[in-house]
């Protein structure tokens, strides 16, 4: 059983990109406070309703996410 519900941000044109990597979510938002809310109700939606055992996660699943930073090119 899945105890964490694993996401990937990455920082858009504009806003940044959260994807997630166990389930079919992709949300945005203009800072990464919002961006932290918008991953937890896309989740919420996602789930409710579901039998959370049947998609292989426990109970009550944490949010992981990372965040992809991107260095200055070097020449």
């Amino acid at each position: 059983m899945k105890r964490n519900v694993y996401f990937s941000i990455r920082r858009g044109e504009n806003q940044y990109v959260a994807e997630c990597v166990d389930l079919p979510i992709v949300t945005q938002a203009l800072t990464l406070d919002e961006l932290a809310e918008n991953i937890k109700e896309a989740v919420e939606l996602h789930l409710e309703g579901e039998d959370l055992a049947e998609l292989g996660f426990t109970a009550k699943p944490s949010i992981v996410a990372n965040l992809e930073l991107t260095l200055p090119e070097y020449a």
